[in-house]
């Protein structure tokens, strides 16, 4: 009955690590999609880019939801399918006071 058990063992852990590896893609840049359909996939979600770059194979953006809080997104180069996204907590503080002479 234990012998059972190690092997099942194995395969959870190769699942962990590969569905932890996925955030980097690893694809040939001839079947990636263009920045145009790049940035048609994020009009679609209603985000405004400020930056597209490539990291880790992936396309990494910078910009902002339809609400105007800040994210960073990890995108599959292939399917367009958003791998990570993290959202920026909106910057809470108060607006300088003016002071009067």
């Amino acid at each position: 009955m234990k012998t059972g058990t190690l092997p099942i063992l194995a395969l959870a852990v190769m699942a962990v690590t590969s569905a932890q590896a996925r955030d980097d893609c690893d694809v040939p840049i001839s079947n990636w999609k263009t920045h145009a359909a790049v940035r048609a996939m994020a009009g679609q979600r209603g985000w405004t880019l400020k930056r597209i770059k490539i990291d880790d194979g992936c396309y990494e953006l910078q910009g902002t939801d339809k609400d105007g809080r800040r994210f960073e997104a990890k995108i599959d180069p292939v399917t367009l399918e958003v791998i990570q996204l993290d959202e920026r907590p909106e910057d809470r503080r108060a607006p300088p006071t003016k002071v009067a002479n």
